[in-house]
């Protein structure tokens, strides 16, 4: 999706701010809004694409008026109304209604940090041979989807050369739309700044993306 979270290469944003030691958190509520977000992760309602989709969709004035947190938050509750969890009203009152609803799974607080260390691994048996091999030049697709996608605007329709094969891992933009996990193969892909910003960019530039089998053609 074309949305505010695509800024990478636009102008007029401004630099980013980095804190020496900046800590992970800001404010308590901020430790809030990530704990219950991971938390409402593990009940296996929806999964880690189907979230940054939601962040991904809010309005572009909203997004970018919100700070890091605040787009967690509000994902959430996309997510928590659309699967009808909560209601508006609860929503806006800040309370239950009525009973819980029930939820395939519960993460507990003493299990937290083995979840944690185990992760959520996305690869997958691979049903196909792979198409592209370290040192293979490739060329990214042109493509402007309306759901969600891990092929940055920026990087579309570029030259770039294959530098890692990684297996075949869950496919982002088919499972953020419900559409079930459609493994495929995975790469990282390596792209000069020039390739990607133009013969003003540093020379000596390179920046390397992840990018799924169906984004790629040989070059």
């Amino acid at each position: 999706m074309n949305g505010a979270q695509d800024l990478g290469g636009m102008m007029g944003f401004g630099r980013i701010g980095h804190e020496p030691d900046e800590p992970w958190f800001h404010a308590e509520w901020e430790k809030r809004a990530f704990g219950v977000t991971l938390a409402m992760g593990a009940t296996g309602t929806w999964g880690i694409d189907a979230s940054r989709a939601a962040r991904e969709s809010l309005h572009p004035a909203d997004y970018l008026a919100s700070s890091y947190y605040e787009i967690w938050a509000k994902g959430l509750e996309k997510l928590v109304l659309r699967h009808g969890l909560v209601t508006e009203d609860e929503i806006r009152l800040g309370k239950a209604l009525g009973p819980p609803k029930p939820v395939a799974r519960m993460l507990k607080a003493e299990n937290v940090p083995a979840a944690l260390a185990k992760g959520s691994p996305t690869e997958r048996p691979a049903e196909w041979p792979a198409r592209f091999s370290v040192g293979d030049r490739v060329v990214t697709r042109v493509m402007h989807p309306s759901g969600h996608t891990r092929l940055p605007r920026y990087a579309r329709g570029k030259r770039g050369v294959v530098e890692l094969v990684h297996g075949a891992h869950v496919f982002p933009d088919s499972a953020a739309a419900g559409q079930g996990e459609n493994p495929q193969w995975l790469y990282t892909v390596r792209f000069s700044g020039p390739e990607l910003w133009g013969e003003e960019a540093d020379p000596n530039l390179v920046v390397s993306i992840d990018a799924w089998e169906s984004y790629l053609e040989p070059a």
